[in-house]
């Protein structure tokens, strides 16, 4: 029995996320498939971390127990022959040791948010970013992101549906930056809560819009009630870009 360490790119918009669930169709479930196709084996892939229907991923890590002897290039180029058309892609893998865990050895999971701000909608990426027509000030988002920035109770930015045993995280960084004629978020965490990033997300576009103050995002946050939550962003522009590992 060989342990791989699977690093997984995919488009989330087909998907019901990366999690296995009884109804539609998951990245994990497509890459497992591919696997039972390749080595008539009933293989549990397991992720670094979970993601909403419509959220992609750069580097998704996971990790897969076979027993069928392979080389790396074969596992590679199978899986990403077997599931085709699905937007997933297999971009690298190894081997690890037996007590490596894609979820549980993880020390830091990073995601990225992109807005687009500008007037004209996209054309070409839809469903691959949160179009925002009217102008953001990005000085005002920088100044309520540094607010949730530490170790809090983030009862008010986490999902009813949220499984974590405890609304209380430290959340490592949150920047916000202009790149040409979007706008990048960046949230580094050792973990996240269920929604915990489009939730901050949303909050720090009602900023920039004029909508919220700076201080609104820290009111907020002391609430430690989602009724107190002023906006959801979309799942499109949300990328699960790297997980840590000692």
């Amino acid at each position: 029995m060989t342990r791989w360490r699977l690093t997984v790119e995919f488009d989330g918009g087909p998907f019901v996320g990366w999690q296995r669930q009884v109804l539609g169709e998951s990245v994990q479930a497509t890459i497992e498939q591919a696997l039972a196709q390749m080595t008539g084996e009933q293989i549990t892939v397991h992720g670094a971390g979970r993601t909403d229907a419509g959220v992609h991923a750069l580097a998704m890590e996971s990790h897969a127990d076979i027993s069928k002897p392979l080389t790396e290039h074969r596992l590679r180029e199978g899986i990403n022959a077997l599931v085709r058309p699905a937007p997933v892609s297999v971009t690298a893998v190894g081997h690890v040791a037996d007590d490596w865990h894609a979820r549980f050895s993880c020390t830091g999971r990073r995601y990225l948010y992109r807005i687009l701000n500008r007037r004209a909608p996209p054309a070409l990426e839809r469903s691959k970013l949160w179009h925002i027509a009217e102008p953001l000030e990005v000085t005002a988002m920088v100044e309520g992101a540094a607010l949730l920035v530490g170790h809090h109770d983030f009862t008010t930015f986490r999902s009813a549906h949220c499984q974590s045993a405890s609304p209380v995280k430290t959340l490592d960084t949150l920047t916000v930056e202009r790149v040409g004629e979007e706008i990048h978020i960046r949230a580094a965490a050792r973990s996240f809560l269920h929604h915990q990033v489009r939730s901050m997300v949303g909050c720090l576009a009602l900023v920039g819009r004029g909508r919220w103050a700076p201080d609104d995002i820290d009111a907020a946050l002391k609430a430690k009630d989602r009724a107190a939550l002023g906006l959801n962003a979309p799942p499109d522009g949300l990328y699960f870009v790297e997980a840590i590992y000692p």
